[in-house]
């Protein structure tokens, strides 16, 4: 299992380190790191944030007490983790590698947080295979979080923007409403690469055909982002109360999990 060169093109030309600070990004790593905060019941836990990027995750855990060791096949995020972790009081391990084999060792963590590879990699046996990996390294009893693209983000995004009827985007929109697969087009070069986009219950069917027993699926953004004036909102710390409260008010609500961007998936080992 190889990760698509365009994925790793995408984010050599794109500032992955500035992406949870701009548009939805503090929405998303505000509930992103609630969620997993949920599923760590040790002060001082193993942590293996597969897929972890520049390190924003990974920095907030080791801060917290955790030791915590961050996977990535980008050489660039490696870099910045680096740096990110000199500057822990606890530093992480940032490591280069794929979430297919992971440069780990059995049952060694209590928590593996998979940040891209559900959605990065487009062939299911991939997935079933990075989640397979996350459960070799599980401790018993261990936890994976993994984070999903939802099938409808681009097309509630297109709606929202009035890009929808551009004619390459409503192909895309239409491919992955009736398959998952994403492939932007080529006219729209800032666009994430090659991705898979599930479907909720393909999703848990995954999760559990790699050994894990499902807790819960979460939405991340839910409802929240469809507020009309969201950014304004954001920086009104009464609505942004409110919209984080209906979010989690939701957040397992299966009939409106398709509504939210981004959805976070729980599975132990047993």
């Amino acid at each position: 299992m190889q990760l698509d060169k365009k994925v790793i093109d995408f984010y050599n030309k794109s500032d992955e380190d500035s992406r949870l600070q701009l548009g939805l990004g503090p929405l998303e790593f505000e509930r992103n790191k609630e969620l997993i905060s949920r599923f760590i019941s040790n002060k001082s836990s193993h942590i293996a944030d597969v897929g972890g990027g520049t390190g924003h995750y990974a920095s907030w855990l080791s801060n917290l007490g955790h030791q915590v060791t961050l996977i990535d096949p980008v050489t660039k995020h490696i870099t910045a983790a680096e740096k990110k972790a000199r500057k822990c009081k606890k530093p992480f391990k940032a490591i280069i590698g794929e979430a297919g084999k992971l440069p780990l060792q059995d049952n060694s963590f209590d928590v593996v947080i998979l940040h891209g590879p559900l959605y990065h990699l487009q062939k299911e046996s991939d997935r079933i295979q990075a989640l397979k990996e996350a459960y070799r390294v599980c401790k018993p009893n261990g936890i994976v979080v993994g984070f999903a693209i939802n099938y409808t983000a681009s097309t509630l995004a297109a709606l929202q923007s009035g890009m929808l009827h551009n004619p390459e985007i409503f192909s895309m929109c239409s491919e992955e409403i009736s398959t998952g697969m994403h492939n932007p087009p080529v006219k729209f070069p800032g666009m994430l690469g090659p991705a898979y986009f599930h479907r909720p219950e393909i999703l848990k069917q995954e999760v559990e055909e790699s050994g894990f027993t499902v807790k819960g699926i979460f939405a991340v953004e839910g409802m929240g982002w469809l507020d009309k004036n969201f950014f304004e909102s954001w920086f009104s710390p009464k609505k942004k109360q409110n919209l984080l409260e209906l979010i989690q008010k939701t957040e397992s609500n299966p009939d409106i999990l398709s509504l939210s961007p981004h959805m976070m998936i729980a599975g132990q080992k047993e």
